[in-house]
Order: structure tokens, then C-alpha cells, then sequence
């Protein structure tokens, strides 16, 4: 057996569970480990076609009767705000941006409890203790950072974080939360928004947002930041307007 065949990933199938965008539908996904000296290139190559990272594991749908599922990424350098995205943006210029090592806090946690409980209160990550938490921003064996934005200058409170990879091509937003309490600053739009700044800073031309899937409601925010291209059978395809 030689080296490539012996380092070559080893692909899994879960089995089927309730869909948590489409109702009545099931989900199936493939994934894989990500860990050791090739995670970061084998992270590189699997966002490209499609695959998401959680911790250690880099997955992709693989459901047998649906294609809902469609991988995005924001073009930073061609990205235009639009008039209410520009609002965003002025609402929270007063926001200290620190992106910093992926490392949690008890501040971090409690943020992040009081956002799920008010956001998804029966959602997967709804029992999440502090050890789950710490394992979901530290278990990562690639360059992975967790923004924070704090009001108040950068001892002040903390409103949002985002936890983001830094790839070859681009920036991959992993899991965002934020004060439920701060509804009329839209932080989940702000941090996509400064994402994409970031990005073009770093002359890196992409930001992935995950999975847009049509019909859900969930999902449907992330056909806002145009242009955009979306991963289908024949490669990525540019769209520019809705």
C-alpha cells in the first residue's frame, strides 16, 4: 500500500434522520475525520466541493431524493451592500471587533446559552453544556479563530462572536451567536457583512456561509449578499440578483 493510499480520507454515511429545514423530509450525510497533518489541505479541498466542518468532521448532505441543500459563498471583492445592508452596518459602527485564538470563556457561554434558548430553544445544540461549548470552538485542527464584538470599547460587553476558518481561498463562517436582546442591530446580517470585509482585507475571495435551501425559511437570509455563487452539478455557478 502506498503513502497516498494509506493518507486517502475514509468517507462514512449516517443514517437517515428528520430533516431540519424541510419538513417530512429525511437527511443522510457523508463525512469524513478531519485531524493530523493533512487536515488542513483536505479541509481546503472539501469546503470547495461542498463539505462543511463541525470540530473534527467535515460533512456534505447526501440525501437519496433531494438537492435542497446548495453550498454558498459570497464574493468579497465584487460585494456591494445594498441601501439595508448599509443601515446594518451603521447601526453597529460603534462595535469592537477582536478576533482572537480558539479559546472559550465563561462570558462566551453565557451569551451563547441565552442566545439559544431565546433563537432555538428545541434545536440539536439546545443542551449544550460549557464542556460541549468549549469542545465545539476548540476541537479544530486547522486555523480557526472566534471573533467576538464587544459595545463599549474592547473591555466592553460582549454581543456577538463568530467562529470562522481561515482557508486558501477564503473565510468559512462555522457557527455564529449573538445577545438576543440587541434585535435591532441584526448582528447575524453585521457579522456576514464584516466577514466579507475581512475577507477582502486578507485578499481572500471568498466568504462560505453553509447550506442555502430553497423553502426554508432558515436559510433564505443568506440569498441577500450578491454577488454570490452556488455549488451545483456542473461547478460553481455566479448568480447575481434573485
Amino acid at each position: 500500500m502506498t503513502r497516498e493510499m494509506r493518507d486517502a480520507p475514509q468517507f462514512y454515511l449516517t443514517a437517515p434522520s428528520p430533516c431540519p429545514y424541510l419538513p417530512g423530509m429525511q437527511e443522510r450525510k457523508v463525512f469524513t475525520h478531519l485531524v493530523g497533518r493533512r487536515a488542513v489541505g483536505l479541509n481546503d479541498a472539501l469546503t470547495q466541493t461542498g463539505f462543511r466542518r463541525s470540530q473534527t468532521i467535515a460533512y456534505r448532505p447526501a440525501c437519496e431524493n433531494c438537492r435542497a441543500c446548495v453550498s454558498v459563498r459570497v464574493l468579497a471583492d465584487d460585494f456591494r451592500p445594498s441601501a439595508s445592508q448599509q443601515r446594518v452596518l451603521r447601526a453597529n459602527a460603534d462595535l469592537v471587533r477582536d478576533a482572537a485564538p480558539n479559546k472559550p470563556s465563561g462570558e462566551q457561554y453565557a451569551l451563547f446559552r441565552r442566545y439559544l434558548d431565546a433563537r432555538h430553544p428545541d434545536g440539536g445544540m439546545a443542551d449544550m453544556s460549557m464542556l460541549d461549548y468549549s469542545m465545539m470552538i476548540e476541537d479544530s485542527h486547522i486555523d480557526t479563530s472566534l471573533t467576538e464584538y464587544r459595545v463599549g470599547g474592547a473591555a466592553g460587553r460582549l454581543v456577538a462572536a463568530c467562529l470562522t476558518d481561515t482557508l486558501a481561498d477564503g473565510l468559512s463562517l462555522v457557527y455564529s451567536f449573538y445577545a438576543p436582546s440587541e434585535s435591532k442591530r441584526s448582528l447575524g446580517a453585521f457579522m456576514i457583512l464584516d466577514s466579507i470585509a475581512r475577507a477582502r482585507a486578507l485578499r481572500l475571495p471568498h466568504v462560505y456561509l453553509g447550506y442555502w435551501v430553497e423553502g426554508s425559511r432558515k436559510m433564505a437570509y443568506k440569498a441577500a449578499y450578491l454577488p454570490q455563487e452556488r455549488l451545483g452539478l456542473s461547478g460553481w455557478v455566479r448568480i447575481e440578483r434573485e
